[in-house]
């Protein structure tokens, strides 16, 4: 007797699969639909694995986005635009958001955007230490590009490339 290669999936077997992923590392609403959508289930059994995941605290967008607004924050040096742009693409409520980014203190916020910035100089101008009006408008706009593209407030950016790049 020949095995069907699409098995289908227990509900309580998909139940326990979502358990281990959700404890793996937090997720979001749409990671979990995404991943149940794979798992070709019926709508009736994604609910209630879903539900079963909230009612059990696996599943907790809040704190899935304050940590993924720490982790986004210490580990890949994101500004909080950037941050809110990648919550809302995961579907995160505005108010979830707000509550993730005062996770984020000020001062280490301050404090890290000013030690990426002077460091993205440096490793810029080394290149080319003999600059000219021409280069220095050349490193402006890389340093200007790199901050925005993390996430970076456009004031921020701005006063900071004047400060570094007279």
């Amino acid at each position: 007797m020949h095995k069907n290669p699409a098995v289908s999936i227990t509900v309580t077997e998909a139940m326990r699969k979502m358990e281990r992923y959700c404890a793996y590392q937090e997720r979001c609403h749409k990671e979990i639909e995404d991943k149940l959508y794979t798992m070709k289930l019926i709508p009736e059994a994604k609910e209630k694995i879903i539900l079963h995941l909230l009612e059990h605290n696996f599943l907790n967008e809040e704190r899935f986005a304050k940590a993924f607004a720490r982790g986004k924050f210490s580990i890949k040096k994101w500004g909080k635009q950037r941050i809110t742009q990648e919550l809302k693409i995961r579907q995160i409520s505005a108010y979830n958001i707000t509550s993730a980014l005062k996770e984020i203190p000020e001062t280490d916020y301050l404090e890290t955007f000013h030690t990426l910035a002077e460091k993205k100089y440096q490793s810029i101008s080394k290149t080319n230490p003999n600059q000219h009006w021409d280069d220095k408008n050349k490193i402006r706009k890389k340093l200007i590009d790199y901050l925005l593209y993390r996430g970076w407030e456009t004031s921020l950016v701005y006063e900071k490339v004047s400060e570094l790049i007279s």
